[in-house]
């Protein structure tokens, strides 16, 4: 039996497309294990799955001046060894990387044991993780055909994103009974990402009066962000967070608010869900969901408001187009080239292991 290792953390982006391909994996007889961060969101994510657990250090890489970047390259010099203690006694086949902070001393331990090793990149550019550890890779897979130019030395191939196969295994019937809705209006679900967003919490809350009388609104507002004066608002269901629901919560949505983040953006693609997308400004990010929504608007796939232009009259006005005009975007969702990314990465992992 082959072993293989993932790694990628520090939200559920870089998290949950390992959960597609670990299934794949098992399912063919591999045996798969998870190197992530103590503290991390991935913790939590892969316990769920079953799938053993080793927590390393780590420091969180930054492109702005912090005190904490001081001592953080120390924790990934030892998040680095302890990669490489790890590796050298689970002996994996593979390592396979989706990036975040966490996955840049694995990438440098499985290179220390000549491990091969196959990176994932959802957004359109590579982010600093996935820049420092290119160069360490066997084979980058990437989500964007605008990505190829990005990687050099001939190694990226584009797989698309993999896609958990429950989440399009959700019935609706179920959320409705869960969110306390009914089948009279349609229902928007709105989502800031696994950690939430408070620019979304407040713009969608600042137009429920508006909103209300012609849909039903979902809301994964993040942890710590639900709304006590709204928690009685008929139409209106908050959760933190969502697991083994949030396939049921899909199967009931007729449109998406969200940010731009590739896993989950292209995941509403897959469900042909209309989306209206707010990606994250350049003053909180590297520019990546800016550059995701652009493509998925170009593509007719989605409707797009930069967050220094999100007003609560915007926001309303952009729902209301979006849902009058929901079966164009869904026209051009059907009609894209669809591929297969779990089994064009699994491909690839099995053509780059080592044999054992």
């Amino acid at each position: 039996m082959k072993t293989i290792v993932f790694t990628g953390g520090g939200s559920a982006g870089h998290v949950t497309p390992n959960l597609a391909l670990m299934h794949k994996l098992k399912q063919q007889g591999w045996d798969v294990k998870y190197i992530g961060s103590a503290t991390g969101i991935e913790k939590e994510i892969i316990n769920r799955e079953g799938v053993p657990f080793y927590p390393i250090s780590s420091g969180k890489l930054r492109r702005y001046f912090d005190l904490k970047n001081i001592k953080d390259p120390f924790k990934v010099m030892k998040g680095v060894y302890e990669s490489y203690r790890l590796l050298k006694r689970l002996k994996p086949a593979i390592v396979f990387s989706k990036g975040g902070f966490v996955s840049v001393p694995v990438v440098l331990g499985s290179r220390m044991n000549n491990i091969p090793v196959i990176i994932h990149e959802s957004d359109m550019t590579p982010g600093l993780a996935n820049k420092i550890s290119i160069p360490f890779a066997t084979k980058v897979c990437v989500t964007f055909p605008e990505s190829l130019s990005h990687i050099k030395g001939g190694k990226s191939v584009l797989t698309g994103l993999p896609i958990r196969e429950h989440i399009s295994c959700g019935k609706a019937s179920r959320a409705l009974q869960l969110c306390d809705f009914h089948t009279q209006k349609p229902v928007i679900l709105v989502m800031g990402g696994s950690l939430g967003s408070q620019v979304l919490n407040q713009a969608v809350r600042a137009n429920l009066g508006r909103l209300l009388p012609q849909f039903q609104i979902v809301h994964l507002c993040g942890k710590g962000n639900v709304s006590d004066e709204h928690l009685s608002t008929r139409g209106y269901k908050q959760f933190e967070y969502l697991n083994e629901e949030l396939p049921d919560v899909l199967a009931m949505t007729d449109l998406v608010i969200s940010r731009a983040g590739a896993t989950s953006i292209f995941e509403f693609l897959g469900l042909e869900k209309p989306m209206l997308l707010i990606p994250l400004s350049r003053q909180a990010s590297r520019g990546d969901q800016i550059l995701n929504a652009a493509s998925f608007q170009k593509a007719g796939y989605a409707d797009v408001i930069q967050e220094e232009d999100l007003s609560p009259d915007r926001l309303a006005d952009q729902v209301e187009a979006l849902y009058k005009n929901r079966e164009i975007y869904k026209a051009a969702m059907q009609s894209r080239n669809e591929s297969d990314a779990v089994a064009a990465i699994v491909k690839l992992i099995e053509t780059h292991s080592h044999s054992l």
